[in-house]
């Protein structure tokens, strides 16, 4: 038998180290080869290393959460054929620094380890009993009772429970049986009498219907765990200010509709890409939007092309891909942008360079959007823009003779969070204004 380490291999420029998210194997189990070993996040991507042989998993590289350098030892298998103990680990680490492997690349899992020997190990019976005990520590059958011939005892009816429709109801909700409840004046068992019932059993062991569920300890790994870094080191380094804005956008609501009923094979438009088109128009007369800050080296970088982030909820977390050149994309191919990234997000397909490099970054919860938000900066960048939900509300318009009159407009709220090391308050508000009437006037986004 020999013995194949497989190392975890680059698996992305620049990449030195990557985390354990799951394992597919575990000790003792049989692996064939291109078999799913295990799914390993880098700051950019999961990615999915398999087993380049055949043969039973001996040693693993750590728990689920445990970062691994590039290079070092992931999983020992065991293959056919003869020993040969350096069969895959020749190559030492490219990365030698950082992460817990197996072999010279580190120490092995204590749990992985213990799980071995206790499977090679059988237990030890338990000893006998010496002579003079076996009678002390025989179990003892306890003694049935002979059966009473004759006819079974009726069951004793249940007594009638005096109690109002809404007291029934109440009861039956908190999962009460009223019957055990003593009524506390005129038989009657009244509202009081079930908080009475409550507070004298709780202690006693009672649990209402609905009541809490036990604790649930989740260890926060992989993407969770990413967005825990970045969003802590977003709010500890980077001094936000928000700044909220009310938009009429019952005009481009009505032009967002006649686009879609004449759109053919197009893809759907949304608010998003109205939005985004916005933003592009805008971000010339502010460049200090549309920027990164390098806080180390002291160096503000103005980029004149717009790679709009578009922060995404997925089954494991938020991720943010990045639409290329906004700046220079129509609204249908906006859309269509939209719609691709955001399913390659959600179901895992995204490339690393569809998840880095944004310059700005829009946050949208849709119809959850509420009132207002004050969204968390996408380090480095120096703001993040979030559209909130759409409502509908009474306004005094003009009528066009001078005067008022009262109608019901859509309405949408427009936050923006700005590092003020970078971005004055100013700037911001100056910088919403100018979307706000491109939005308003929607013609204009589409006038060159």
């Amino acid at each position: 038998m020999g013995k194949f380490i497989f190392r975890l291999p680059d698996i992305g420029e620049g990449i030195a180290e990557a985390e354990i998210v799951a394992w597919h194997v575990k000790i003792g189990d049989r692996i064939e080869e291109d078999g799913r070993v295990a799914d390993m996040m880098t700051d950019k991507a999961t990615v999915e290393m398999e087993s380049p042989v055949s043969g039973v998993v001996i040693e693993v590289a750590g728990d689920v959460g445990d970062v691994v350098a590039i290079g070092s030892p992931l999983v020992v298998i065991e293959t056919e054929g003869e020993d040969d103990a350096e069969v895959g680990a020749a190559q030492e680490p490219s990365h030698p620094a950082g992460g817990r492997g197996l072999g010279e690349g580190g120490a092995t899992s204590t749990s992985a380890t213990a799980t071995g020997a206790e499977a090679q190990t059988p237990p030890l019976p338990d000893p006998l009993p010496l002579e003079g005990e076996r009678e002390k520590t025989a179990p003892t059958t306890p003694a049935q009772p002979e059966p009473v011939e004759g006819p079974a005892p009726t069951p004793t009816p249940h007594p009638k429970v005096l109690a109002s429709p809404a007291v029934r109801q109440r009861a039956k909700e908190l999962g009460i049986d009223l019957a055990q409840v003593r009524p506390s004046e005129e038989g009657r068992i009244r509202h009081a009498d079930l908080d009475q019932f409550l507070a004298y059993n709780a202690a006693g062991g009672y649990r209402p219907a609905g009541a809490a569920r036990g604790d649930e300890v989740v260890k926060v790994i992989g993407l969770r765990r990413r967005i825990a870094e970045n969003m802590a080191a977003s709010k500890r380094s980077i001094p936000h200010f928000s700044y909220v804005e009310e938009c009429d956008v019952t005009a481009l609501e009505a032009m967002r509709a006649q686009l879609n009923n004449a759109r053919g094979d197009k893809p759907k438009l949304t608010m998003l890409p109205l939005l985004i088109a916005a933003i592009c128009r805008t971000l010339p007369r502010f460049p200090m939007l549309n920027a990164r800050y390098d806080d180390e080296a002291g160096v503000v970088t103005r980029h004149g092309a717009v790679h709009l982030g578009m922060a995404t909820q997925t089954p494991t977390g938020l991720m943010v891909p990045v639409i290329r050149d906004a700046q220079s994309r129509n609204l249908w191919q906006l859309a269509g942008e939209i719609v691709r990234l955001a399913e390659a997000a959600r179901n895992g397909t995204a490339k690393s360079d569809e998840l880095s490099g944004s310059t700005l970054t829009v946050t949208s919860l849709g119809p959850l959007g509420g009132i207002a938000t004050t969204p968390v900066i996408n380090r480095p960048e120096v703001a993040i823009i979030g559209p909130n939900r759409i409502v509908e509300r009474p306004m005094f318009v003009p009528d066009g003779m001078g005067g008022e009159r009262i109608e019901k407009r859509k309405l949408m709220n427009i936050s923006i969070s700005c590092d003020h090391r970078v971005v004055d308050g100013w700037d911001a508000a100056s910088f919403v204004q100018e979307v706000k009437k491109l939005i308003e006037t929607p013609v204009l986004l589409l006038a060159d």
